[in-house]
């Protein structure tokens, strides 16, 4: 590949990235805000339906007739691995639109941009390892199980971990051998052109195979789950979303991947030995990460009564100690939320909770002194109902959700008192005891003592989806389709 010059600041004025090309929009453009000082940063493209239906018809032809469907799977390695070099070489650039689009901290930087460039190579790595599988059974001869790729994938992201979740998707769907038309959400639209403009300017990867379209309204979203072109939809946000997603998918029978909303629970056993640093992971994993805008946080804390008022009157001093601030306040521990609508979201929960009989333990509305932004504070509520609003909903926001139970089956009932099934997490000192726990709640994943699952599949039970992200090779097979051939002895 020639040397090519290295891109500019990625706060850009972009155009949308079609077959290879830049396109003015035609639908004009749309403000792009900064929660954290409430000012325009810059503009996005705003494609019109047309213009999403050009992005499907260039994956689709990249991927009928194209280069890419005859590159080998060493090909397309090489490909990813200068993606993931880019990513690396400009983390930093990366790191600076995370702080201006969508609020990101220091302390998120590692998951948000710096582990992005690394999947990459790792898909790259995977890509090399999709072969051809003998297997032996009743019958004559050998069956060889043979995955190959959907064809044109949808990719549709959340604007909470927008960097990273555009790099696994794409990553994943290439590594496969499928084209794609990313839609980032249009509350970060910057954070997908950038990825365009990476691999543009620093890859081999051929026109056509990665478009990106940034709509602002719901019709473009809408053709991007409907259109007959679409093989697969790959699908992250909130489970309502996700519903409307599997609706306008059935007629075709698109294969679907989705990872929704969640409502996890944090068990700590009674014989848990809790330092100063467990209640803060605790504190972090269950309501300050992102200012609580994730979907694997651990927003229902259940405590037994020994430990309950101790737990708590340690939790909120904590939570009263953490820094909310402009992310880039390198001093910053917490940022703002993404908008005004969703702090009024999360007020109207807390407000609604303390209504039900919550009590309000610390937090409940904007930091003093934070006039300016979409800020919240970290808030504990105590005395919640299992059944209420705020321990059944996802509210988004810092929100730590505080119950009582009375013993393990206690514990293992309330947590999977829930419509979701998506993260969780024990804290005991006998680890077999937490361990038999985390087995009985209906959840993707659990982390026992702060000990999260490595690399593996990635996604939940009930109304936080199906299908599994990253988890190595599984990761790629969520993308392909399974043909077995009955090869004669």
């Amino acid at each position: 590949m020639a040397e090519k010059p290295p891109p500019g600041p990625l706060v850009d004025a972009y155009q949308l990235y079609i077959d290879g090309r830049w396109v003015e929009p035609e639908g004009g453009r749309y403000d792009d805000v900064d929660p954290a000082t409430e000012q325009t940063i810059g503009t996005a493209p705003d494609a019109s339906v047309a213009q999403v239906s050009d992005a499907i018809a260039a994956a689709r032809r990249a991927f009928d007739g194209g280069a890419w469907g005859t590159t080998s799977p060493e090909g397309r390695a090489r490909c990813l691995n200068q993606l993931g070099e880019a990513l690396v070489k400009h983390a930093d650039e990366f790191c600076a639109l995370s702080q201006a689009e969508w609020g990101c901290v220091a302390n998120e930087r590692v998951m948000q941009i710096d582990g992005a460039g690394y999947m990459s190579m790792h898909a790259a790595q995977l890509a090399t390892e999709l072969t051809d599988e003998p297997v032996t059974g009743i019958g004559a001869g050998t069956t060889l199980l043979r995955r190959e790729p959907l064809g044109v994938v949808s990719i549709l992201t959340p604007w909470n971990f927008p960097h990273c979740l555009n790099v696994m998707k794409v990553n994943n769907a290439l590594a496969a051998g499928n084209t794609v038309v990313l839609k980032p959400s249009p509350l970060t639209p910057l954070a997908g052109l950038a990825l365009a403009r990476l691999i543009d300017e620093e890859t081999d990867i051929p026109p056509g195979v990665v478009n990106v379209v940034t709509p602002s309204g719901i019709e473009g979203a809408r053709l991007l789950t409907t259109d007959p072109r679409v093989d697969m939809i790959s699908f992250t946000g909130s489970s309502a979303v996700g519903c409307e997603v599997m609706r306008a998918a059935g007629d075709a029978m698109k294969r679907l991947l989705l990872e929704c909303g969640g409502k996890s629970a944090s068990i700590v056993l009674d014989d848990a030995q809790l330092t100063d640093d467990t209640l803060r992971q605790m504190l972090f994993d269950g309501c300050s990460l992102h200012a609580g805008q994730a979907c694997i946080l651990h927003s229902r804390l259940l405590l037994p009564d020994a430990l309950h008022d101790d737990v708590v009157d340690r939790l909120v001093a904590l939570a009263r100690d953490i820094k909310v601030g402009d992310p880039r306040d390198p001093e910053a521990q917490m940022g703002p939320l993404i908008s005004a609508a969703q702090r009024d979201r999360v007020q109207a929960h807390v407000d609604g909770a303390v209504n039900d009989g919550a009590k309000l333990a610390t937090g409940g509305g904007r930091p003093a002194g934070r006039d300016v932004g979409y800020y919240f504070e970290p808030t504990i509520l105590t005395d919640v109902d299992p059944d209420s609003a705020v321990a059944q909903e996802e509210v988004f926001g810092p929100v730590l959700s505080v119950l009582r139970y009375r013993d393990d089956d206690d514990a293992v009932a309330i947590a999977n008192n829930s419509r979701y099934g998506l993260s969780g997490a024990v804290w005991g000192a006998d680890v077999d005891r937490a361990v038999g726990v985390a087995r009985r709640i209906r959840t993707g994943q659990v982390a026992v003592n702060g000990v999260g699952p490595g690399d593996a599949p990635f996604g939940g039970f009930k109304l936080s989806g199906f299908g599994r992200e990253s988890g190595g090779i599984t990761g790629l097979h969520q993308y392909m389709e399974v043909k077995a051939i009955g090869v004669p002895a």
